[in-house]
């Protein structure tokens, strides 16, 4: 790819509409611009998007009252405008909530029947009484870990252990556990 520079009439020549300088400066830019956006979008619709959006914005800047003041820099101001672009669009793809699959599943799935309902009850009750079993030590381990969800540095923190213990505490506690639960859940 051949780059061009620009001077102070070509500029001028985009300001004032000029029909074959907008179809050179469309051409041109549109090859570096798809290059960079191919790169960073997923689709062909969202690439066209942010490429007329930038043309667009680059036009409107060159014809506003502000111009531009350095001819030679309008490969930078175009990089420099398609990158806002870009960031928008992230942002509004980030914004947007699409209807995923998962979404549509949770939508489309009955509500939870009587059956349902007491079955996962009784899991919690056993649940329940087999912490309680447990040491107060074991327990408050796995409550931080798997209920409360709180960070393994802080647990380490409260219970005055390194990273490398807790992982034996919590193997150990996570041990009780599956013992004493099998123990009454085979009374039910």
């Amino acid at each position: 790819m051949n780059f061009d520079t620009f001077d102070a009439s070509y500029i001028e020549q985009l300001r004032c509409g000029d029909e074959v300088a907008e179809e050179h400066f469309v051409r041109y830019f549109s090859e570096l611009i798809l290059l960079k956006l191919r790169s960073r979008l997923r689709t062909k619709q969202a690439i066209e998007d942010v490429r007329q959006e930038t043309f667009t914005r680059t036009l409107a800047l060159l014809r506003s009252d502000r111009g531009v003041r350095h001819a030679e820099r309008l490969g930078s101001l175009v990089n420099s405008i398609c990158n806002n672009v870009l960031f928008e669009q992230y942002r509004a793809d980030g914004r947007a909530d699409p209807l995923e699959e998962e979404t549509a599943a949770m939508l489309t799935e009955p509500s939870p029947d009587a059956l349902s309902t007491v079955i996962s009850g009784e899991t919690r009750d056993l649940v329940r009484n087999t912490l309680n079993t447990l040491t107060e030590r074991d327990r408050g381990l796995l409550k931080a870990i798997f209920l409360e969800e709180k960070d393994k540095d802080e647990v380490c923190r409260e219970m005055g252990v390194t990273r490398e213990y807790i992982r034996v505490l919590l193997h150990r506690a996570k041990h009780s556990f599956r013992k004493a639960y099998s123990g009454q859940a085979g009374g039910y």
